[in-house]
């Protein structure tokens, strides 16, 4: 696998033959499939605790559809300063650095035009289709969230409702990978198609498919086979609804308030961990026709999938 500035490649790939023997570990959580794959059977009672209490600990902090979730906390308490966990407080840095890194493309602050848009349980309980919703409105914008490292406190303006749903569904896939690699077990976590990697690979590479409903099953386009970092697809084509006569999905471009125009049904990238990953994909969606180019610039290798089946991918994905 070859680096790149910024992040990883991913090669094409198929199972070797003679490779170690991998167990595969399921759980449905936080509204997805997860996944955990690891070369090293006799650490799988080691890595199951650690999956499980990630899983619990980033759903209790941050989930918007838990009424006891910490996060609550912050929409509760008028545009007042809040004490927060060392782990909300980790997921709330997370989603401001990648809001800034993607020139605000991925806000935090979507929380309340999710809601209006008709997301606002767990995806599952989500009517397919209703009746017109509310025009949309801007995002409040990412800026207006405050932290206080040394007091370890967060502050939200009053009315602002935060959906850190994308960015710490990949933070919890790269501390799990990272916790289950401390155990030095070679793994890959998939998180509902967020993907880490931490420790010793199989030999020749972990092999890992890509498809619309986060690369599990029939709807797998391609494989790809990686090593290290994280990889990540961002989809317009799972998680939508109807709402009157239009189809909404839930990746939210946050100048509108409205889901993103869907020029891109697939956008998967591969970088240097999974955090990394998810945001440039979920960028390249709101991006449209300039991903291509803003995704080349930041030397991240991906793959995008328009609505008419056409393939664009960027230097350092591989040919098939």
């Amino acid at each position: 696998m070859r680096s790149t500035s910024s992040g990883r490649t991913a090669s094409t790939g198929t199972a070797a033959p003679g490779r170690p023997q991998v167990t595969l570990v399921r759980r449905q959580a936080l509204g997805t499939d997860v996944v955990l794959a690891t070369t090293e059977p006799e650490l799988v009672p080691e890595a199951v605790m650690v999956l499980d209490g990630e899983l619990d600990a980033i759903d209790r902090s941050c989930s918007r559809f838990r009424p006891d979730a910490e996060i609550g906390l912050l929409h509760d308490a008028g545009g007042q300063w809040v004490a927060v966990s060392p782990l909300l407080f980790e997921a709330l840095t997370v989603a401001l650095g990648v809001a800034e890194q993607t020139g605000g493309a991925v806000d935090p602050t979507v929380g309340t035009a999710m809601e209006q848009l008709g997301y606002d349980r767990d995806f599952k309980a989500v009517a397919p289709d209703g009746p017109p919703t509310p025009a949309p409105q801007p995002a409040p914008g990412w800026w207006t969230i405050e932290l206080d490292e040394r007091g370890r406190r967060a502050r939200v303006p009053d009315g602002v409702t935060l959906d850190l749903g994308s960015s710490a569904k990949a933070l919890v896939a790269d501390r799990i990978a990272a916790g289950v690699g401390a155990l030095g077990a070679g793994v890959v976590v998939s998180v509902g198609g967020d993907v880490s990697i931490a420790g010793p690979a199989p030999m020749p590479a972990w092999t890992i498919g890509i498809g619309d409903d986060s690369g599990n099953g029939d709807d797998v386009e391609e494989v790809v086979s990686m090593t290290e970092g994280g990889l990540a697809t961002s989809s317009t084509a799972s998680r939508a609804w109807v709402r009157g006569a239009r189809r909404l999905h839930h990746i939210l471009d946050p100048r509108t308030g409205d889901s993103a125009l869907a020029v891109w049904r697939l956008v998967t990238v591969a970088a240097s961990s999974c955090v990394q990953a998810n945001a440039a994909s979920t960028a390249a969606v709101v991006w449209g026709f300039e991903a291509p180019d803003r995704l080349e610039g930041m030397g991240l290798a991906a793959r995008l999938v328009g609505h008419d089946g056409v393939v664009v991918t960027t230097p350092g994905w591989p040919r098939r």
